[in-house]
Order: structure tokens, then sequence, then C-alpha cells
């Protein structure tokens, strides 16, 4: 995919130097970033297609406010919160469809999986609402704890508890009983990796 903002060519002699600075800043920071950015997207969305365009609209808001991300004391954080908050707002908009969560997230296999389970277990975290998936997502996909899942999604610890515990006894009513759906392992298994490891293409 393209990188928003990075496709100006050098004989646009109109950009001030602090112009042409803080856009060489922004492009080498989403050359370094935008694999993260696709994996992560693409677990929250399920689909790679989606996950670009995904990507795109929070890459446009991230060159819109690039001041504000150079000054962040986290400029990740910062990125992944503006995506998060991104799929919430796709994921409540009416236009959008629900996709089905198919095929693999990672080239990397998963070890001990049922292959069935995972797939029941992908679909479950798939038709959970945005908040919660994303609250998922954030803690056992991305590894935060709850304090920098409530910063990210903007709301309080309790919060976060409770949408995670919701979250994951939907999932388990989902899978029925003798099926696990625990948070730890079984929650990367969701993902398709318990960490942000592994290729970032489908």
């Amino acid at each position: 995919m393209s990188l928003l903002g990075c496709e100006a060519g050098e004989g646009n002699t109109g950009w001030s130097a602090v112009s042409s600075r803080r856009d060489a800043e922004y492009c080498e920071y989403v050359a370094a970033r935008l694999s993260s950015l696709r994996r992560l997207a693409a677990v929250l969305c399920g689909d790679w297609q989606h996950a670009d365009d995904l990507v795109q609209a929070a890459l446009t808001k991230l060159y819109v406010h690039w001041g504000r991300v150079r000054a962040a004391d986290h400029p990740d954080a910062y990125a992944r919160t503006v995506l998060v908050h991104e799929f919430i707002r796709e994921r409540r908009s009416l236009w959008v469809r629900r996709v089905s969560l198919v095929g693999r997230m990672s080239d990397s296999p998963v070890a001990a999986a049922d292959h069935d389970l995972v797939l029941d277990l992908r679909a479950a975290v798939a038709a959970l609402p945005a908040r919660q998936r994303a609250t998922l997502v954030l803690r056992f996909y991305c590894d935060l704890n709850v304090e920098q899942c409530a910063a990210v999604l903007g709301c309080s610890p309790g919060t976060v508890k409770s949408q995670t515990a919701r979250a994951l006894e939907t999932v388990r009513r989902a899978l029925g009983p003798g099926q696990d759906a625990g948070p730890d392992e079984p929650a990367g298994h969701a993902f398709g990796t318990a960490t942000p490891t592994g290729s970032d293409q489908p």
C-alpha cells in the first residue's frame, strides 16, 4: 500500500524547508511502522483489504496531526490509539458490513492448536461488539495491561476489566460446553498469534 503523504516529487518547490522536514520525518516513521500497523489492523478487522483501508484512514489522521505525534512521549502508542479508535468508529458506521474472520492471520504456525477450535474462536471474536473486540486485541495481542488499555480506549480500568470479562464470556458461550476460551493462550489463537510477530501478509 502507498504511504500517505510520501508521494510528493522533489520538484514541488512550494513547500518550505520546515514542511519538507516534517514530511520526511512522517514518511520515515510510517515506513518503519507500516507492517506492524497492518498486522494490528488485520487482527482487528479479520480482513486484509479492510485492514489496509483502516490503516490508510489512520495514516491520514497521523499526517494531519503529525506535530502531536512527534511530540508524544510514545508515538507508537499514539498511532495504535488512532488505529483502534478508527476501527471502533468504522464498526459503528451503518455502511460497514460485518466481515467474517476466515483464513490465516499469520504465516506462522500455531503450535498444538486444534484447527477447528481456532476457526471457531476467530468467528466468535469477530462477532463481538467493536469495543469488546478491541479490548481483547489490546489485552492479548498487543499484550497491554489494564491501565494501558484504558488509556487507548479512553475509559476507566474497571471498564476494561468488565469489557474483557463480558467478551470472554460471550466467546465461551459461542464455543459451547467443553471448549476453552481462557484469557491466555486460547485468546492468542483467536488472533493467529499471541504476540505481534510473524508475516504481515495473509
